[in-house]
């Protein structure tokens, strides 16, 4: 397989900060477990804003990119995927929209509906595999979650204990053909079909989500099967990345430094008791921006690349598990400033 290689990262989070008093129930008391370091909900998260789309996200991502690389997105971006996880309209992404926002024409447009919070590598596998085939040489890759403002904002939703984790918030990568740039190591899927209906769309009438009606929508594990979601959830994140390290032929204690998708503070000290990797080594941005759930990697990359916090030659391991646990992933790239 020929290299492939990403040349930067970008993130975006919209302007509305919010913290725990918007999720209190006038004349309560604290939110759920808000006092406790392990449980407790993040303090701050973002919220889009009315009107908000995602292909604004994604703009607002990767333009300050492109601006700092020197180049434009017409003729650069030859393959744009995007993973997006409340689509703006029905039928269609939000890629042709991206493109024409920023100006492009890519030869590819894929619209990413699965990989979830594990989306950013699940993106770097298929652009890998077209771009070393010689059908792209550059590739912008853009996850987006945009749920916390407009599912778990409602006023019927938003007291509900699950309603204060997410966040909302765009990241972006742009990837070239060759060595040029942090090269992509390694990549490690898999796919677990039999618990891809334990997570899914609710209403609080019954209904059908798209069907007319008044109960607000809502996004709901299987009550049922919470148990076997953690079990499984704890166990696909360490066990991808010791596959990964395993293919690479490279020791988990190799690793540099961590992202993975931010649940909820259990799964992330799990992750890291686990693999025995310090929390110093397993970055996040959970406590000032929540769950983002797909966007969550890439932008506490983007973060830490800002604040000095990757090397140059660090190896970073950036992996995940996706709703239920019907998808997960690990990628490994040798950072380059």
């Amino acid at each position: 397989m020929n290299a492939i290689s990403v040349v930067d990262v970008g993130s975006y989070l919209p302007d509305a900060v919010v913290d725990l008093d918007f999720f209190r129930a006038e004349g309560a008391g604290p939110v759920p477990m808000e006092d406790s370091p392990l449980f407790g909900p993040p303090r701050l998260r973002r919220h889009v804003a009315p009107g908000e789309r995602a292909a604004d996200l994604i703009a607002g991502a990767a333009t300050p990119m492109f601006e700092r690389l020197g180049i434009e997105p017409d003729g650069n971006v030859d393959l744009l995927i995007t993973n997006v996880l409340l689509p703006d309209q029905l039928f269609t992404g939000c890629g042709a929209e991206t493109a024409h926002r920023l100006g492009c024409t890519p030869e590819w447009i894929i619209d990413l509906h699965n990989g979830g919070c594990a989306s950013f590598v699940y993106m770097l596998k298929i652009a890998q595999r077209i771009l070393a085939g010689g059908g792209a040489r550059t590739a912008l890759l853009a996850t987006v979650q945009n749920s916390a403002g407009q599912v778990f904002s409602h006023p019927a939703i938003r007291q509900l204990p699950h309603a204060v984790v997410p966040g909302d918030g765009c990241g972006v990568a742009y990837v070239r053909a060759g060595g040029e740039g942090s090269e992509v190591l390694g990549v490690r899927t898999r796919n677990t079909p039999a618990v891809a209906l334990d997570l899914g769309p609710s209403t609080q009438d019954g209904r059908a989500y798209w069907a007319p009606g008044e109960g607000a929508l809502d996004v709901r594990f299987d009550p049922a099967k919470t148990a076997d979601t953690l079990a499984l959830g704890n166990r696909l994140v360490p066990e991808l990345v010791t596959e990964l390290c395993a293919d690479i032929g490279i020791g988990v204690d190799e690793i540099d430094l961590l992202i993975t998708n931010q649940p909820n503070r259990i799964f992330l000290r799990n992750w890291r008791q686990a693999l025995d990797i310090d929390a110093d080594r397993h970055l996040d941005t959970f406590d000032v921006f929540g769950n983002l759930f797909g966007a969550g990697a890439l932008v506490t990359l983007d973060h830490a690349v800002r604040a000095g916090r990757v090397r140059d030659g660090d190896l970073v391991v950036v992996a995940g598990f996706a709703h239920a646990g019907d998808f997960a992933a690990a990628s490994a790239l040798r950072w380059r400033v």
